[in-house]
């Protein structure tokens, strides 16, 4: 759409001006030019794939704090697609899957105890690097280590109340997802945004 407003005032130029035309076209490929508009789209190996999946969970004294609405503006703002989302007290069934590594540690039992404390606001964000971006964003889970202007460098008082959970990687994202959501609980949607801050 945007290449054919460009076409049209480019091929309003007076015809004294053909030079000009001629150099501003060159920007443009020669497919699109001659009317092969489908030669010209990229190819699907040179769009990144922005369909990548992260599980983001907002923990009781994040939802406690009231924090909720400043998190997702956060994740909004990055240009990050909301694709699922929900509020819920979690059970220990639950959280004993998704916490099965550290079943045997010491905290175990105060961490249950912490996460089943209050409700938790659960989202699967979607976009372009999503898992590694979002544990930038979210920052170090001891919050002394955590940079300011991440989600715990600003929020977060004690390791043990660390304010949000991220997935850490693209296969913990997708067994995560699976945990916490039903397929039919995400949403497959269109942002109007998504081609301009995701294509490259």
């Amino acid at each position: 759409m945007l290449q054919r407003c460009v076409f049209k005032r480019l091929f309003q130029f007076p015809s004294g001006n053909q030079e000009t035309t001629k150099s501003l076209l060159l920007g443009f490929s020669i497919p699109l030019l001659n009317g092969n508009r489908a030669a010209a789209h990229r190819n699907k190996s040179s769009v990144p794939d922005v369909k990548e999946q992260t599980l983001i969970a907002v923990k009781p004294d994040g939802v406690q704090r009231r924090l909720v609405g400043q998190i997702i503006w956060r994740f909004e703002q990055r240009g990050f697609k909301l694709v699922g989302l929900k509020m819920l007290q979690v059970s220990e069934d639950l959280l004993s899957q998704h916490y099965c590594e550290l079943r045997k540690k010491p905290f175990y039992p105060s961490l249950l105890h912490y996460m089943t404390s209050g409700p938790v606001v659960v989202m699967v964000w979607e976009g372009l690097n999503v898992v590694q971006t979002s544990r930038v964003m979210v920052g170090n889970t001891n919050p002394a280590e955590a940079q300011a202007g991440t989600v715990r460098g600003d929020f977060s008082f004690h390791v043990s109340r660390n304010v949000v959970h991220a997935s850490d990687s693209l296969e913990g994202a997708q067994r995560e997802i699976q945990l916490w959501f039903q397929g039919k609980e995400l949403l497959n949607w269109d942002c109007c945004d998504q081609s301009i801050t995701c294509e490259v």
